[in-house]
């Protein structure tokens, strides 16, 4: 989509707020992000109503994003927390 597109948006349908997405990661992921996602997400349908397409559109973006980054930075956290787990096992092997 182009900024156009996002300035255009006459159809009365505001855009995707993420806030499920944004409270699922605030549990299982990162509660920062997931926090500072809610908050965005909370401010998109009001911004919309009150004729501020452009600011909807960059809240939702804004709460996309931090929904992804979330989401990654659990994954990624949950491997690392594997892979420790996995070098303790076999250490506890080889010094056996």
């Amino acid at each position: 989509m182009t900024n156009q597109d996002f300035s255009t948006n006459s159809n009365g349908i505001p855009p995707k707020t993420w806030l499920v997405e944004s409270i699922l990661v605030t549990i299982f992921c990162c509660q920062i992000l997931g926090i500072i996602s809610i908050i965005y997400s909370a401010g998109v349908e009001s911004k919309f109503y009150r004729g501020d397409i452009v600011g909807a559109e960059s809240s939702s973006r804004t709460a996309k994003t931090l929904v992804i980054v979330s989401a990654a930075f659990g994954v990624l956290t949950v491997i690392a927390v594997a892979i420790m787990a996995a070098l303790g096992v076999f250490a506890g092997f080889y010094n056996s």
